[in-house]
């Protein structure tokens, strides 16, 4: 299908509008995404990848996308929720704001342990982005009387398997499949009323059927082959970018595949690929997963709560 295709075949594009509003502590275990686009290049209507899970009166966030601190603010966070970050893998869209998340919101307050989770060299990446916001993070001490935001940051890099546990969640951790990366995970999130599964990025994986047996929820990375093909032509990086894509990432009728296998109860599609051009309407997006998952298939958007 030609772009001119695409654009004929897109639904109307409604944002989210998202209006802070104090976290309240709840039996429910809520889900928002606060991002969906897939790639680091900046988008016009999408958040780069990152999702926050509200149980008690914790947020647990997964990935850093670009903007996730505006994201967790506009989703109503606040900012002594957080508790908790979990880094899937080390590729720009998924860690490039994790430092500034951090840094942000100890600035707007934040003053105790806060605990990140993910793949080495996650301490070494902890300890030079404090290095670097060095000159910010020392007058904001004198000056402001905050406590050294080093002390309050405890990162650790986890193995398969179970990741933590405390009185909201279980969270265990799966070895994915992502070309080049060295080590990406799929994390499943186990609370007393529901469960959900963040696939992280990923070619098509036993590994997370697996791990969403069962499931409440997989939220699940998505590309559209046919889309993709048109986003890749005319590139100086063409064929290695088309390579790329479809080697290390997961078809949005492959996502319905995995789900149906999992046995999960509703399928999330997001980290879009292509995020907005060409566009792809979610009907189209819905139409390719619902293929072979029968289940609810919600096409995600930022700000999103599931």
């Amino acid at each position: 299908m030609n772009r001119r295709g695409f654009v004929a075949t897109m639904g109307a594009v409604t944002l989210a509008a998202g209006v802070p509003v104090p976290l309240q502590p709840q039996a429910r275990t809520r889900l928002i995404l606060l991002g969906t686009a897939g790639g680091p290049t900046p988008k016009r209507t999408r958040s780069g990848p990152a999702q926050v899970i509200l149980a008690g009166d914790a947020a647990y966030v997964v990935d850093c996308g670009d903007g996730v601190a505006r994201q967790a603010v506009l989703a109503g966070v606040p900012f002594n929720a957080l508790r908790h970050i979990f880094i899937t893998h080390h590729h720009s869209d998924h860690n490039a704001d994790y430092g500034n998340l951090l840094l942000l919101f100890w600035a707007s307050g934040l003053a105790h342990r806060v605990d990140s989770w993910g793949p080495a060299p996650l301490t070494r990446i902890t300890e030079l982005f404090l290095e670097m916001s060095k000159p910010d993070i020392d007058v904001r001490v004198v000056d402001e009387g905050r406590p050294p935001l080093g002390q309050l940051i405890h990162p650790h890099e986890i193995q398969p398997g179970l990741v933590m546990e405390d009185d909201n969640l279980r969270v265990t951790a799966a070895l994915v499949h992502h070309p080049m990366v060295p080590v990406a995970y799929a994390y499943r999130f186990d609370a007393p009323d529901r469960s959900i599964v963040i696939s992280g990025d990923t070619a098509r994986s036993d590994a997370v059927v697996k791990l969403a047996r069962g499931a409440d929820v997989l939220v699940h990375e998505a590309f559209y082959p046919q889309a993709v093909e048109e986003m890749v032509t005319g590139r100086a990086n063409a064929e290695p970018l088309r390579k790329h894509l479809l080697a290390s990432h997961t078809s949005a009728e492959d996502c319905g595949r995995v789900a149906a296998a999992a046995g999960v109860r509703t399928l999330v599609l997001s980290h879009f690929v292509p995020a907005e051009d060409p566009p792809i309407s979610d009907a189209m997006w819905a139409e390719a997963a619902g293929k072979h998952f029968k289940g609810k298939i919600i096409v995600g958007r930022d700000l999103m709560e599931v």
